[in-house]
């Protein structure tokens, strides 16, 4: 058979096929399929999530009591004056002074409203140290961060009047300014310097300017075409800025991969002595064959997030699964067509002794695309595959068992910020002072007749039986909307910012007191929302989703890996060596940032508990990534098995092989998730370290040592599929014969279905 008369088929292959045929035509398609999504998008507009679109329950019931009366409550602001010397009292003359004169200067600004005096409102500690100021921003709460600063200014200037005493402002507008200004660059730094790092690294693998930029290019039309589609998709499942984030964060790193497996087989088919044409047809069939089985794992994984019910979680399952579906679909259409018309131009701009050519000539290596230390590691792995095994496992079984302890809640702005803002030592001191008082719990009554006598004294009732059952020190405070027939109850929780207390707290306020109270009035809502009860539902609401996710996802690669690879064992496994992956990267998270073990060789600290949301995200994310390098390693040693090689020299060709391109994908997707590791706040952290400790696990010791020691270990059973299994779909057939004269059949196992 000739060097041009190789025949593939499947899918990938065929998509390839056409486009390098029709290049111009594909890369004209897919520059629209761009132009039009992100004009598209643009013009549709983004809808956001709304606050009763977030959760279910209470929380969500409060949010939309709010939403359809058209009351858009605004941002609090409170400022706190108190005494340096605990001897001053907030009712000395000095004090009283000060809170006149900051009463006089926030409402001189024009910017807020309702400005209420501690005295009037008995917004005073009961130690008798401290009083607040409150008052509200004018505008829309949620952009209110950007009015705050002659706000700011000046109560600052009433604090320089006054030197014995400390007055600072505090509130939802100025922490969403505090974190705006301290961290909005932080990300968005982040989120820039994402691109140079995986160009720099393509550099470094490819040893050429042009090899490099083609997957970056492809990872930013991708990342590019799903923004527009998100704008979309977001009138049916509305968007918010995480979604946003992961989704550039997971196309960056799919996008650039599935161009680096497509890009390095085809090099390597043309330094074999392929001509451009015949390399490209094999690089479609086999590495555009394992694109496609990782890019719909990976969506499957991403679709586990819309289980949850959580509307965070389910707009960044759709923003992942768009993005890694139009890489896919880029990486097998448009990514040939530019092979194609690049020809043997790919190579230009090579890097003096980074380029393969150089470093092989200068290494000794065989030129034949197979990595020297990775030929070490399996010669010692294939020689003793039960010991290799037995230590790889047992290493990683140790790093996951701190994961048993594990400890999720949402951090407290001590936890997620440190002592490193100005702003989180006032939030303490409030907290201090007035437990519960800078995040109170909020009741949101609805009756036929809000002024009725008998809601009236329902809600005296409460506002007395909130403070004697322990749940709060007060003060309480109403907030009356005739015209709605709404009152909004304030209720300080004793707790604070332990959110462990608070939730006592707020139990007792929806068990106990609400019933006794609120809850005799007939026709009557009264559900509790704030940020503690925000918590708490996002907690209880997560936790149930768990379960339905995790075997969604598992159940669902499992299917997908069965019929791609048409082998029992190789499904189980997959599922298996995966799941170890997930509970290192658990345990590593744990060790660090709950327990504080080597924290600081991070930049972190040691904040007791794990946020609520990341497990689960770090679940999903990473089992779907790690397909990635496992489709990747196992299609090539099937590829060698089906071609003659015994399952032992398939898995030695496999692996060293597609070494390079695994390392180099990790090293960009290990940097890139570091970059987020060094942010200031500790959820970034932790989803950074958590991250990046996995694809380095999953790409050396589960692909280099764990895969091929159990498949060493397993021989010919490593292909066992059961005959009552012979009825579902054959998904291999992809795989393209290398050759010219096809090597003869590998024995067959009983059972098993060998072929192409």
């Amino acid at each position: 058979m000739g060097n041009g008369d190789i025949r593939v088929r499947g899918l990938a292959a065929r998509a390839g096929g056409w486009s390098a045929r029709h290049r111009w035509a594909a890369v004209g398609i897919w520059v629209l399929f761009v132009v039009l999504a992100m004009g598209l998008g643009s013009a549709a507009g983004t809808v956001e999530v709304k606050d009763s679109e977030q959760l279910s329950g209470e929380t969500s019931r409060a949010a939309a009591i709010a939403e359809d009366a058209g009351i858009e409550e605004p941002a609090g602001e409170t400022v706190l004056i108190q005494g340096k010397d605990a001897a001053v009292k907030a009712t000395d003359a000095e004090v009283r002074a000060a809170v006149d004169a900051v009463m006089k200067a926030v409402e001189a600004t024009g910017k807020v409203t309702d400005v209420t005096s501690p005295y009037d409102t008995d917004s005073v500690s009961k130690d008798g140290r401290s009083a607040l100021v409150q008052f509200d921003m004018r505008g829309e709460a949620d952009t209110a961060g950007e009015r705050v600063e002659p706000v700011l200014k000046a109560v600052e200037d009433v604090q320089t009047e006054y030197d014995s005493l400390r007055i600072e402002e505090i509130g939802s507008a100025s922490m969403n300014k505090t974190f705006d200004d301290a961290f909005g660059d932080d990300f968005q730094q982040a989120e820039y310097s994402a691109v140079p790092v995986a160009l720099g690294i393509l550099l470094v693998a490819f040893g050429a300017v042009v090899a490099a930029l083609v997957p970056v290019a492809l990872a930013i039309t991708a990342i590019v075409a799903t923004m527009g589609l998100m704008g979309l998709v977001s009138h049916l499942q509305p968007m918010d800025e995480t979604a946003s984030s992961v989704m550039l964060l997971v196309g960056l790193a799919v996008g650039v991969d599935y161009c680096l497996f497509y890009l390095r087989r085809e090099r390597e088919e043309r330094a074999a002595g392929r001509d451009p044409e015949t390399a490209l047809r094999i690089a479609a069939a086999t590495s555009g064959r394992a694109i496609v089985v990782s890019g719909v794992t990976v969506c499957v994984a991403m679709a586990g997030m819309l289980f949850t019910g959580l509307a965070t979680f389910q707009a960044m399952g759709l923003a992942s699964l768009m993005v890694v579906a139009v890489a896919m679909v880029g990486s097998v259409t448009v990514l040939p067509a530019l092979l194609s018309l690049l020809g043997h131009r790919v190579e230009k701009g090579r890097i003096p002794f980074l380029h393969p050519d150089k470093r092989r000539k200068g290494n000794g290596g065989s030129g034949n695309g197979e990595s020297r230390f990775w030929t070490s590691v399996l010669r010692v792995v294939l020689a003793k595959p039960g010991i290799s095994l037995v230590v790889a496992a047992g290493a990683l079984l140790a790093i996951a068992a701190p994961a048993l302890g594990m400890k999720t809640q949402n951090l407290t702005l001590d936890q997620e910020f440190g002592d490193s803002l100005p702003i989180v030592a006032t939030y303490e001191r409030v907290n201090e002072a007035f437990p519960g008082g800078s995040d109170p719990a909020e009741v949101v009554v609805k009756a036929d007749d809000i002024n009725s006598a008998e809601v009236k004294s329902a809600i005296a009732d409460f506002r007395e039986q909130a403070v004697s059952s322990g749940a709060s020190r007060g003060p309480v405070e109403v907030k009356v909307h005739d015209g709605q027939n709404l009152a909004f109850v304030y209720v300080p929780l004793v707790g604070g910012s332990d959110l462990d207390k608070a939730e006592k707290s707020l139990e007792t306020i929806r068990d106990e007191v609400r019933p006794a109270t609120l809850g005799k009035v007939d026709g009557l809502e009264a559900p509790v929302t704030g940020q503690v009860a925000g918590s708490k539902d996002f907690n209880d609401q997560l936790a149930g989703s768990v379960a339905p996710v995790f075997a969604f996802v598992v159940v669902f690669a499992f299917l997908l890996m069965l019929l791609s690879f048409r082998s029992l064992t190789i499904a189980i496994t997959s599922i298996v060596l995966n799941l170890l992956s997930v509970g290192a990267a658990y345990g590593i998270l744990v060790g660090v940032f709950q327990h504080g073990w080597g924290a600081s060789l991070v930049g972190a600290e040691g904040v007791g508990a794990i946020i609520t949301w990341l497990p689960l995200f770090l679940f999903v994310i990473l089992f779907g990534l790690s397909m990635d390098y496992h489709v990747f390693v196992v299609s090539r040693i099937r590829e060698a098995r089906l071609r003659g090689l015994t399952t032992r020299d398939a898995i030695q060709h496999g692996v060293v092989t597609t070494a390079g391109v695994v390392t180099s994908a990790a090293v960009i997707m290990v940097a890139v998730f570091a970059i987020f590791g060094t942010l200031s706040m500790q959820s970034m952290k932790q989803m950074g370290v958590g991250l990046a400790a996995a694809v380095l696990i999953d790409a050396t010791i589960i692909r280099g040592v764990l895969l091929p020691a159990v498949m060493a270990l397993l021989g010919e059973r490593n292909w066992y599929f059961p005959k009552w299994l012979n009825r579902l779909p054959d998904l291999t057939h992809d795989e393209a014969p290398e050759a010219a004269a096809p090597p003869p059949p590998p024995p067959a196992v009983e059972g098993e279905k060998v072929g192409v």
